[in-house]
């Protein structure tokens, strides 16, 4: 019977529509359906199809990337409050828009598909400085900082990733925390990326996501 709700949901995601979606959850619990199986079953296997779909039409609907990850994170924050017992995450990130960056929809898409794949998201907002970056990922125990920039100004300017990666450095932070950036400028040159000194970069904000756990991994035992 999972398999009726899997596809109700996953119509449900693809259209955008957010109310049936956790109506479709919501009988799901009704019907016997544990929080962990909506969750593992249902919430991570839709966000990782649209991963593999946006990838196959790179130019997917902006709209649908955003609606995509609120709806997972909606209907996970909700589930996790259900859980019998509380889950393993698999590693925390602090996000936020670059310093002289306003903002902030690509890292709302990363953040909501991020934290229905179990990964705690602390985010920083927008027009952030490199060493707010730094010192919250320290403090968070975070294994990745992720940058968001819009404008190539921002992307490549001073106060920017180039600084986090140098404090990174001067700290000797490089192998406990990874960086991760994105936005319009990488883009239009994708080794834009190495040159302000990112670990990996990502085209969009659902696949920002994959990147981000990628990296987790990468410091994490």
């Amino acid at each position: 019977m999972l398999e009726t709700y899997i596809q109700a949901y996953n119509d449900a995601v693809f259209e955008t529509d957010k109310q049936t979606a956790l109506n479709v959850v919501n009988r799901a619990l009704q019907d016997g359906f544990s929080a962990e199986d909506i969750v593992f079953k249902l919430v991570i296997p839709a966000v990782e199809k649209m991963m593999a779909f946006i990838e196959q039409d790179p130019d997917a609907n902006l709209a649908q990337h955003f609606m995509t990850a609120q709806i997972a994170a909606d209907v996970t924050e909700k589930m996790l409050e259900k859980f019998s017992k509380p889950p393993e995450m698999i590693g925390r990130v602090v996000i936020g828009a670059a310093y002289g960056d306003l903002h902030s929809l690509g890292k709302r898409i990363v953040s909501g598909c991020l934290k229905s794949l179990m990964v705690d998201v602390v985010d920083l907002g927008s027009n952030v400085s490199a060493e707010r970056f730094v010192d919250a990922a320290v403090a968070e125990q975070a294994q990745v900082i992720a940058i968001s920039a819009m404008m190539v100004h921002t992307a490549i300017g001073e106060n920017g990733s180039l600084k986090v990666r140098a404090l990174l450095k001067e700290r000797g932070l490089e192998d406990r925390i990874k960086l991760a950036v994105g936005g319009a400028p990488y883009r239009f040159d994708p080794e834009l990326y190495l040159k302000v000194g990112a670990d990996a970069w990502a085209a969009d904000g659902v696949n920002a996501a994959k990147t981000i756990v990628e990296l987790i991994r990468e410091v994490k035992p």
